[in-house]
This record gives structure tokens, sequence and C-alpha cells, in this order.
């Protein structure tokens, strides 16, 4: 991590040709020139100016496609990547660029955090999710059958290159996605920025270019706060960011990873999680219904699918990163900006939750 914090690392609308040269002039970690730059088939359009921007810094390309979207996050495509790098043959100079959504960032930092036991990597997110989240904070990994992200590293990228042209070709599911992790932010740290999006939501929706930046620098600057004071959640404070994706992952895991976008389970999670914060004696019930009111009108499902048998949720639950001897911890909100890593054995208040409502229809 940079001595400044995270978000030093973060470069908004850049000239990707200066950030090219800048970067081949770095003195560590010692650049060869040699950059791979991967994407996916959705995010190949935005990955062509980066390559001839490196190219015209004096930088050599090698491209690198992997499936997209959760498809990605497998052990197949991480072999396929550190192939591809063996291959040219890297070297510890080699820069890995990844270009794409929040999936394809954990698979490819993955594979930098790995391949010759570590590369320098870049990250230019092409998602409102990747970008006001997933891109910062140095968690890479894939998935497994078992559960989300269950195999990883910590490994913080070089340079965070934010370009918000970048949604505009982005599909109105996928854009939709990105803002359950905004309102969670509002949630969990700034009540602030809560009612911002409660009063900017029309703006945010039609994606309103001063009101998707907004959000952009209010979520980074959140979460770069946090993982500056616990970069690998060894105090308890990182897992904030965390709320709403207990639930969330294990209803990616029930419906089969893809079956839903990140954010649309991390909106269903909110929409657990909230009621049952009022259930174990805190938080009330009308900031329940304000969140609720806020992910719908945002077009987020606020309860998972209620095909789903609760006992496989229950049990994909049971392999979540933050339990601890066999009991479940929870990130709940004790009020609005205030969240807290709470564990809870009463099964039967965690399988109420989820049976508040039927998931709207996506």
């Amino acid at each position: 991590m940079s001595p400044g914090g995270p978000i030093d690392a973060v470069v908004f609308q850049p000239d990707l040709g200066a950030e090219a040269r800048r970067l081949l002039q770095l003195e560590r970690p010692r650049p060869t020139g040699l950059a791979c730059i991967v994407s996916d088939p959705h995010s190949q359009p935005h990955a062509d100016p980066v390559a001839a921007a490196w190219e015209a810094a004096g930088g050599t390309v090698v491209r690198a496609t992997v499936p997209a979207g959760e498809a990605a996050k497998t052990l197949d495509t991480l072999e396929d990547l550190w192939d591809t790098l063996l291959r040219l043959p890297a070297d510890r100079g080699t820069l890995v660029i990844a270009v794409g959504g929040g999936a394809l960032g954990d698979v490819v930092g993955l594979a930098a955090s790995t391949a010759l036991r570590g590369l320098p990597w870049v990250v230019l997110p092409t998602t409102l999710l990747a970008m006001v989240d997933s891109a910062l904070g140095g968690k890479v990994g894939i998935n497994r059958p078992a559960g989300k992200n269950l195999i990883g590293a910590f490994h913080h990228p070089l340079a965070i290159w934010i370009v918000p042209q970048a949604l505009t070709t982005l599909p109105e599911r996928e854009y939709r996605s990105g803002l359950a992790e905004v309102v969670k932010y509002g949630v969990i740290a700034a009540p602030t920025l809560f009612q911002w999006i409660e009063a900017n939501s029309a703006a945010l929706t039609r994606r309103d270019p001063a009101a998707v930046l907004h959000v952009v620098r209010e979520c980074l600057q959140i979460k770069s706060d946090v993982v500056q004071q616990d970069e690998r959640e060894e105090t308890g404070l990182r897992a904030q960011l965390n709320y709403g994706h207990t639930f969330a992952h294990a209803f990616e895991t029930v419906a089969g990873h893809g079956t839903w976008l990140h954010g649309e389970a991390v909106g269903a999670g909110l929409g657990c999680g909230a009621p049952l914060a009022p259930r174990l004696g805190f938080w009330h019930d009308d900031l329940v219904e304000r969140q609720h009111a806020l992910l719908a009108g945002l077009g987020l499902p606020v309860r998972p699918d209620p095909a789903w048998d609760p006992q496989a949720i229950l049990a994909a639950m049971a392999l979540d990163k933050k339990q601890r001897a066999g009991k479940l911890r929870f990130v709940l909100p004790r009020r609005l900006g205030c969240v807290e890593l709470i564990e809870v054995t009463e099964s039967d208040l965690v399988a109420a939750s989820l049976r508040d409502d039927p998931c709207p229809p996506i």
C-alpha cells in the first residue's frame, strides 16, 4: 500500500498517455516496458486505447482475454493467465493491466499477485461497481463451488484509472447493480451521502455525469480511509465494508455464480441485513423502510428469490470468511452511518430476515 494510503493510487479521467509514461519511468517496481493487457469481450473496446497509449509511450503490449463476469473467476482462467505471463516470458518488471469489471479485476489481480511471486498491476474499472468498490483495496480472488472469493490474496494495484466515459456503454442492469454498493457506503459511514442519494436518485439512475462522479469520489474516499486503517482485515474495521455481503455471497452461491450480478445480490443482502438489526435490538424500522425504498427505487432487488432453499442459504453462509469457530458474524447497522460486526447465534432470526418479502423480478 502506498505511504499516503490507497486513495493515492486513484487517477480520475486520466490522460492515458501521460499515465503510461509515468509508469514507465517508475524506479520501483523497475518497469521493463512490457505490459499484458487483459480484457473480456465487453471491455475490449476500452482496452484498445490503453494498448495504444502504452505503445505510444514506448512500451510493448501483449493482449489476453478472459470470460465476462463471474465466469472469469475460476481456476481455469487463473491458469490460462499464468501460462500467458510465463510464455511472454514475464519478469518482475512486467506490468499487468486489467480493463473490465470487478470479476475481471479479481482474477487478473490474483494472477498478478502470484505469477513470479508478484507482478505490478493497474486496473481500469469499466463498471460502476468496480469504480466505487472492488478496484480499490487490494482484495483479489476466485470463486469455488463452495462459495465466493474463497481463494485469494491482498495485492494493491499501482494505479486505478477512473474513466467515467466507460460507463456510457455499460448495460442498464450492470449499471444499477453498482448502485447497491453506493447505498451500502451511505449506510455504513456517511449519513449525508445516504441522504444525498435519496435526494438525487433520479440523477443517478439517468447517469448524470456530475452525480456519478460525486458518488464515485465519495465511496472511494470512504473505502480508502477504512483500508488504510485495516488493510488485511485484522482489527475488524475493514469488515464493515461487507455490510450485506454475508447474505449476498450466499445468494450468489445458491443461485449459481453469475445468475445474479454481484450488486443485485448485495441489494438483496442489504434488504435482509437491515431487518435483522431490529430483531437484535438496534436500528429502527423507519430506517429499514428508508433503505428498502431507496434500493427498490434504484431498481434493485431487496430479497432473495423465494424459490431458493433457506437451509441452503444458511449452509452457504457457514462458509463466510467472517465466521469464527462455526459462528456466523454479520455486519449490521446500529444507526445510519455506524455499523458493527455482530455474532449471531440464533439461526431462526437469520431465517426470518430471509422471508419478509418476495424478491421483485429483475
